[in-house]
């Protein structure tokens, strides 16, 4: 085995391999390795030219795929990946977008359909770099938002001419162009809220404003997309009013809106069918997702036949095919294709073995201080009857959650013998408005004491052996492992903590402006608005109580949890001679690089078996 070259902190060991199993080695491996997909997305007027980005070069790339020749082609080729393309609406040319080694700052890039990378261009040259605010690609219009240190700015290219139309210091981007392109929606926080944006709908002639929509403090609005009719100037939007994510047609030249009553628990998402006459409904409850039809005219709401799991992405082709992937905790991830008539297959078949399944994942519903807690459990295939050593793995975000979804990542630890719990805490998205916004004021503190409710659960109810808990997680899951340890030090065996927050008033003073928006509405201010917020809030508040051995992960340009903060922490760490360990990697907020998911992932589930001494 070898050990990581490292600073002057204690450096990660890397093991050579996991298993003693040549078996068991393989499979684990074979899932990262398994090339992956996501669901095309076509030019609007020119179906048949297709973008995806899938991982089967190694790195997660940008590739083409022409549906009248059935030939692929990968697009991009760069030493970190790339994650973000789309293609013109006539289908001419792809955009895609070009960072330096991860750090998420710089520019969009076009090139023609049909050729490499190393033709493509800058698309915006009249528009400084920054860090990706929206885009919208017309015929005739193209809007971009960019973020820098000073806030947004917004820009657009009219018949060859680009004018900054939108410039705030707060967060704002650009969310949808009518498909006549003479309306433009950009979500904006200028009441102070970035958490809960307001709309605004601008004449792209002039900039003038057409109309405004905010519901108030504390309930956000999302514009999802304007129909796909020339003339029809309605906008599909999410409203949070009755205390979740629902959906009403805002229509904007009239100023008339129509809020749709779906009756189904949890909360929805949409887009628009080809006709506008329907929508394809999203339906996400309790870590599983569904599909839907409605139907505008009548309102009528009709299942789109798909097994308990997670849909990644969904779409309606113009003839009226859905495309959609879906996966479970069980089964890999597949992009499927459902006909009009319900015909449903198998749309892309990437190169390459399918990845080995894992195991099932159940529901816990755990009663905490705030309310019903949602956590997932997955047990190794093969455990011995009576309690494990489990890993609590703590999704990033604060807004996202754990899903009954395929991932090899959680499939690596049971494989190694761990139980894995998931915790849906409050903070988590899908569980309405009250429920994500609850660590409002308390970041951090909030998450673990539904945290400790579920611990306390796993211990009692024979699943977890108490004195083998692991706590993990990566970026906001990082943060809370990290603040879990100095708050929760009994609790825990050993810590792995992924590009966390550390320190969170040096991160706020290093990170992207568009995350101190962020923190301002969450905490209630900056640093020197609540200090007291600030300091009750960090984990560098409690490095001294941190009892457990702690390995953290971080990379040299990730501009969301930023490397100075998390060396501020190491450095406390290291006058403590507190057991940690420290890998750090040349990438930004994660890697895209399939080797190196790898030799990381080896790295968490080795130290975690040598800090429990089951190696």
């Amino acid at each position: 085995m070898s050990t990581q070259s490292g600073n002057q902190y204690p450096p990660a060991v890397v093991p050579d391999r996991l298993f003693d199993d040549t078996e068991a080695e393989n499979r684990w491996r074979a899932r990262f390795h398994a090339p992956r997909i996501s669901v095309p997305e076509w030019a609007r007027d020119a179906p048949d030219a297709n973008v995806y980005v899938s991982n089967a070069s190694g790195v997660w790339e940008v590739y083409a795929w022409d549906r009248a020749t059935d030939s692929h082609r990968r697009v991009t080729d760069r030493p970190n990946g790339t994650l973000h393309a789309t293609p013109a609406p006539d289908g001419s040319a792809i955009w895609w977008f070009d960072d330096t080694d991860g750090d998420e700052f710089g520019s969009w890039r076009s090139q023609a359909f049909d050729s490499d990378s190393s033709t493509a261009s800058k698309a915006l040259p009249d528009i400084h770099d920054g860090y990706p605010a929206g885009l919208e690609i017309g015929t005739r219009v193209i809007a971009a938002g960019v973020s820098t240190d000073d806030g947004s700015e917004l820009f657009a290219k009219i018949d060859g001419t680009t004018e900054r139309f939108y410039q705030h210091s707060d967060d704002a981007g650009i969310a949808s162009l009518s498909r006549d392109e003479s309306l433009l929606a950009i979500a904006h926080s200028e009441h102070g809220d970035s958490r809960h944006p307001a709309l605004r709908v601008l004449s792209t002639d002039g900039f003038t404003t057409v109309a405004d929509k905010w519901d108030g403090e504390g309930k956000g609005l999302q514009a999802l997309e304007f129909s796909p009719l020339p003339g029809d100037q309605r906008l599909l939007v999410l409203h949070e009013r009755r205390g979740r994510e629902e959906l009403l047609v805002w229509d904007v030249r009239a100023d008339t809106e129509t809020e749709l009553e779906i009756d189904l628990p949890g909360e929805v998402a949409a887009d628009w069918y080809p006709d506008a006459r329907a929508l394809l409904v999203v339906h996400f409850h309790e870590a599983r997702s569904s599909l839907y039809r409605y139907d505008l005219d009548t309102g009528e709401l009709s299942a789109v036949d798909t097994p308990p799991g997670r849909i990644g992405g969904a779409g309606v082709r113009p003839d009226g095919t859905i495309e959609y992937s879906w996966s479970s905790a069980a089964e890999p991830a597949a992009v499927r294709a459902r006909t009009a008539d319900g015909a449903d297959s198998v749309l892309l078949t990437p190169p390459g073995e399918k990845a080995p399944g894992s195991s099932p994942v159940t529901d816990a519903f755990v009663e905490g201080v705030g309310g019903r807690i949602h956590a997932l459990v997955s047990r190794p295939a093969d455990a011995p009857d009576g309690p494990l050593p489990t890993v609590f793995s703590l999704h990033g975000g604060p807004h996202a959650a754990d899903e009954d979804r395929f991932s090899a990542y959680r499939a690596t630890w049971l494989d190694a013998g761990f139980a894995v719990v998931e915790v849906n805490y409050r903070g988590s998205t899908g569980y309405g408005s009250a429920w994500r916004d609850a660590i409002e004021g308390r970041p951090g503190l909030t998450e673990l004491e539904d945290v400790a409710a579920v611990h306390d659960w796993a211990v009692s109810s024979g699943l977890s052996d108490k004195d083998k808990c692991v706590v993990n997680g990566a970026s906001w899951g990082g943060y809370l492992t990290l603040l879990a340890l100095g708050t929760q030090p009994t609790r825990w065996a050993a810590g792995v903590a992924g590009v966390p927050v550390a320190d969170y008033v040096a991160a706020y003073e290093d990170e992207m402006e568009q995350l101190r928006s962020f923190d301002r509405a969450l905490f209630g201010g900056g640093p020197a608005d609540v200090p007291a917020v600030y300091r009750e809030c960090s984990p560098l508040t409690y490095v001294d109580a941190v009892a457990a051995p702690v390995l953290v992960l971080a990379g040299d340009n990730d501009p969301r949890c930023p490397i100075r903060q998390i060396e501020n922490y190491l450095d406390r760490l290291g006058k403590r001679d507190a057991p940690h360990e420290f890998y750090r990697y040349d990438a930004g907020h994660g890697s895209l690089v399939i080797a190196e998911t790898i030799r990381q992932t080896s790295i968490e589930v080795h130290f975690a078996l040598r800090a429990l001494g089951l190696r």
